[in-house]
């Protein structure tokens, strides 16, 4: 009794094969797709959020023209450390640049100390078998936040800041300037500044002020 299979059996099953492998390329294809789709969605959100963090820290980094450190008192410093005087005039510009330099055009906008930047990749996802995917662009949203961390101190005892004396020729003299300024922050360092010998302010700023992503 012989064991061979009939050839019409090995015919039939031929055509299921084909099907099988179709499939399982086409599969494969699929997968291969989203993954394209994800690292698009993920340059996106790559981008976005270095352009936030980009308009923040400018903001952060620039204060109103005309603001003059040395000459602020107690109760001004307060408002500097509320960012009331921060310049972010050229912050939503810093952002789109450096949206455009990881390839996306960017939209930012400001709520006081808050820059939320939305982005969309310049490359799609490409030819694919899925219909309406090749057209798809990565978009993405981020928010940065400029963060207050310290708060005005006790004043430094008196005679920290010695008055100046009068001129010799009897004219009164000027007013003293504004003393030295204590300023405690979160990190349990206390910052002294003093008018006389002030550090820059961007300098400073880095102390004074977090910037972090936000949800």
């Amino acid at each position: 009794m012989s064991g061979r299979r009939p050839a019409g059996d090995r015919g039939q099953a031929f055509p299921i094969y084909v099907v099988a492998v179709v499939a399982l390329l086409f599969a494969a294809l699929v997968f291969f797709v989203v993954g394209r789709a994800a690292v698009t969605r993920s340059n996106a959100q790559g981008a976005a959020d270095a352009a936030a963090l980009a308009a923040a820290r400018e903001a952060r980094d620039s204060l109103l023209p005309g603001v003059d450190l040395g000459a602020l008192k107690s109760e001004d410093w307060t408002k500097v450390l509320r960012g009331a005087f921060f310049d972010p005039k050229g912050a939503c510009a810093k952002a789109e640049d450096f949206a455009a330099r990881n390839d996306a055009k960017g939209t930012c906008t400001q709520d006081r100390l808050r820059f939320t930047v939305s982005v969309k990749t310049d490359d799609a996802v490409g030819d694919s078998v899925v219909p309406g995917t090749s057209g798809m662009h990565g978009t993405a949203d981020a928010t940065a936040e400029i963060e207050p961390q310290c708060t005005v101190g006790p004043s430094p005892k008196p005679g920290s800041s010695p008055s100046q004396p009068p001129p010799s020729d009897g004219t009164p003299a000027p007013p003293d300037p504004p003393g030295p300024v204590t300023i405690k922050c979160r990190s349990g360092d206390d910052i002294v500044f003093d008018p006389l010998h002030p550090k820059p302010w961007s300098t400073l700023a880095r102390s004074l002020f977090k910037v972090r992503l936000v949800d």
